[in-house]
C-alpha cells in the first residue's frame, strides 16, 4: 500500500497540502533567461523565522503552479534550498524541504530513465531527459539539522532536477541545442495557457 514520507520518514496520515502552504503567500516564478536561475546559489547560513517563512511561501507557490518541486531561485531568492511534494514510481508520496542540498555522485551500474521532464521556470515545455533511477541528497532541514533523502524513479528525477537549480542549472542545459530550441518553442506556444491555469489555481486555493 502506498505511503507518505515527510522529510524522509513515514507518517500515518498527511493532508492534501503540506501545512506550510497554509501560512505562505504566492510568489512570482522566475523564468529561463533570468540571471538568478543561471548562477550557483549561496549557501544558507542563517536558520530562523525568515527561512521558515520562505519555505512556507515556496510550498504555496509550488501548489499554485501544480509542481512537484520548487527551488528558491525559482522565486527569485539566491539561496540553496528547495521544497517538494512528489510521488515515486511505486505511488508513495514524498513531502519536505532540503537546505544546502548536495547530490551524491551516481554509483556505477545505476539505471538511467529516459522520461519526460518539465520545469515551472520553462512553462509548458516537456522534453525527454535521461536521469538516474535513484538519487540521494544530503543537506539540512530548516533548523539546521542534518538530513538525507533518498528517492527512486520520478522522485529521484525531482531530487536531481531541484539540486541542479541550486547549482545554477536548469534542465534545458542538459539538452542538445536542437532539443533546447524545441523546448523554448513549446514554452512560447503554451506559456499564456500555463499562466492562466496558475491564476485560476491561485483563486481556487484562496477560496
Amino acid at each position: 500500500m502506498p505511503r507518505v514520507f515527510v522529510q524522509g520518514g513515514p507518517v500515518a496520515e498527511f493532508p492534501r497540502y503540506a501545512p506550510e502552504s497554509g501560512r505562505g503567500r504566492v510568489r512570482r516564478i522566475t523564468e529561463v533567461g533570468e540571471e538568478v536561475l543561471h548562477k550557483p546559489c549561496r549557501d544558507v547560513t542563517e536558520f530562523g523565522p525568515d527561512l521558515a517563512a520562505l519555505i512556507d511561501d515556496m510550498f504555496r507557490t509550488m501548489y499554485v503552479a501544480e509542481g512537484a518541486g520548487l527551488a528558491a531561485n525559482q522565486v527569485g531568492v539566491d539561496l540553496r534550498l528547495f521544497v517538494y511534494d512528489c510521488p515515486d514510481d511505486d505511488g508513495n508520496r514524498h513531502v519536505g524541504h532540503i537546505v544546502n542540498p548536495v547530490l551524491e555522485s551516481p554509483l556505477t551500474g545505476r539505471r538511467l530513465l529516459d522520461e519526460g521532464e518539465g520545469c515551472l521556470s520553462v512553462p509548458g515545455a516537456v522534453m525527454a531527459l535521461p536521469r538516474p533511477d535513484r538519487a540521494v541528497v544530503r543537506g539540512q532541514d530548516r533548523d539546521g539539522n542534518p538530513l538525507e533523502i533518498e528517492g527512486t524513479g520520478y522522485f529521484a528525477r525531482c531530487l536531481a532536477h531541484e539540486t541542479d537549480h541550486t547549482n545554477g542549472y536548469i534542465y534545458l542545459d542538459r539538452l542538445t541545442k536542437r532539443e533546447k530550441k524545441d523546448a523554448l518553442r513549446q514554452m512560447a506556444d503554451r506559456r499564456e495557457e500555463v499562466h492562466a491555469r496558475r491564476s485560476a489555481r491561485e483563486a481556487e486555493l484562496n477560496a
